[in-house]
């Protein structure tokens, strides 16, 4: 949020600096205009009509109040020298010296006095003969006045310097660094403008948003505890036939080789749950023909269970082969590993085991699909509480995210039995099992799915338990 607020501020500056340089450089422009007129007045006749000069420059200043006052000074004494506007007396040398220094174009001064302004000197006629210094009395307060209001807002600043650096206004904020710099689009007067903005901890988290947002984070929080209180099996067997989809992808592209191994599995854990569904449905039929039909009920339910685990294993053989749709993603491994956390922190209360997570502080990204990682470290986390529930001594599972270089790692331990070494090398073969319930799909899915990602699943060895 911070961040966000942070860019729109910036943003917001860049917009308007850039309407303010156009607005500044409009305005000098009539400055030239205003100068080129007043000096044909003046070589014309400024001497005989000084009523036509003060004339055309009070109409001036009355329709630009940001000229302050008009000077015609002559070059060689004082006499006949026109002054229109605030009072100007201590100006007719620095008028003098600049009309002298010009070259041909207009020469800017600082004003020597309050409020902020910027003179700007025109010899006329403009040639080496000339016989006046006609200056502008420019307000730069007046000249950088924009009517949308975003200057007066706390934290900004505006500077006007002449082309040499020197300062004619500093507004705002004055110790903060320019943030955009640029002169103004005038070949006479190339004025520079600097703005900036301060972003202090109030505007990054503004009140009102903060606290609506902590309040959103709440209720959500409250509600997803909620729902996985009250959903805990319905969202555990979504996660399981989310993984069966995720598993068929992956799959697609070796589904030729692992049919001999599939076939031959399904034929294995497919005896098991058919031979009980047998043997049930027979002692269902003695116990209805000797009348104890009050017994028949437990035995259906038994025939039903077996019937579903036959379902689930011909249902993941099934979407096996069939691919599905990948979407990589920048993914931050810390997100995925306290999703996992979140949905089997029950699971751990439960068998009464530590479940333990150690994450960086900073942000660990890889280039995969999101769902597909979390499935694979929900997967190995449960494997591992699963692992712990059935030993008999402290019950520990630990998830550690490291960054080494390039290379993220994940180290999920347990401190359970730890792997028969009988199957250690086949234990990511699809149907190997070490659980009288497991269909021996899910490691198998898991290294597929981490390798998709460019990674590596392995079994580290370990003096006790599982890593």
């Amino acid at each position: 949020m911070a961040f966000s607020e942070w860019r729109a501020r910036v943003a917001e500056l860049s917009v308007e600096s850039a309407r303010l340089h156009a607005i500044a450089s409009q305005r000098v422009d009539q400055h030239d205009a205003h100068l080129t007129a007043l000096s044909a007045i003046a070589v014309a006749g400024a001497e005989q009509r000084p009523d036509l000069f003060r004339e055309v420059a009070g109409a001036i200043m009355r329709f630009y109040p940001r000229i302050t006052g008009i000077s015609l000074i002559p070059l060689d004494n004082d006499g006949g020298a026109l002054e229109i506007g605030t009072g100007q007396a201590d100006l007719r040398g620095l008028i003098r010296e600049a009309a002298h220094r010009s070259t041909g174009a207009p020469v800017l001064v600082r004003y020597p006095d309050t409020p902020p302004a910027y003179v700007i000197v025109k010899r006329s006629p403009n040639t080496d003969a000339a016989r006046y210094g006609l200056a502008l009395v420019i307000d730069a307060a007046a000249l950088l006045d924009d009517d949308t209001g975003y200057w007066s807002k706390r934290g900004t600043a505006r500077r006007l310097s002449l082309p040499d650096g020197a300062p004619i206004l500093i507004g705002g904020t004055g110790d903060v660094a320019p943030q955009v710099s640029q002169p103004l689009s005038s070949g006479t007067q190339p004025l520079r403008l600097e703005t900036a903005i301060e972003v202090d901890l109030a505007d990054l988290f503004p009140l009102g948003r903060v606290a609506l947002v902590v309040a959103v984070i709440t209720l959500a929080m409250a509600a997803a505890r909620i729902a996985l209180r009250q959903r805990a099996q319905v969202r555990a067997a979504e996660k399981r036939a989310e993984l069966s989809g995720l598993e068929s992808r992956l799959s697609h592209a070796s589904r030729v080789n692992a049919l001999g191994e599939m076939a031959s599995g399904m034929a294995h854990e497919l005896t098991q749950p058919l031979t009980a569904i047998l043997a049930q449905t027979q002692a269902a039929k003695h116990l209805a023909a000797r009348g104890q039909t009050d017994k028949v009920a437990a035995v259906l339910d038994d025939v039903v269970g077996q019937t579903r685990r036959a379902s689930e294993i011909l249902e993941r053989l099934r979407t096996w082969t069939r691919p599905n749709e990948r979407h990589p993603e920048a993914v931050d491994l810390r997100d995925c590993i306290r999703a996992a956390e979140a949905l089997l922190g029950t699971q751990a209360a439960g068998i009464g085991a530590t479940l333990k997570v150690a994450l960086p502080d900073a942000s660990v990204a890889v280039l995969a699909d999101r769902v597909e990682l979390e499935q694979v470290i929900f997967n190995l986390v449960r494997n591992a509480l699963d692992a712990v529930g059935e030993g008999a001594g402290a019950r520990a599972v630990s998830v550690t995210l490291a960054k080494t270089g390039d290379a993220a790692h994940i180290d999920v331990a347990d401190t359970g039995p730890g792997i028969r070494e009988d199957i250690r090398d086949k234990l990511f073969t699809p149907f190997v099992t070490t659980r009288d319930s497991g269909t021996g799909l899910g490691l198998a899915l898991s290294q597929r799915l981490v390798e998709r990602a460019g990674g590596e699943l392995s079994l580290v060895p370990s003096t006790a338990g599982a890593r």
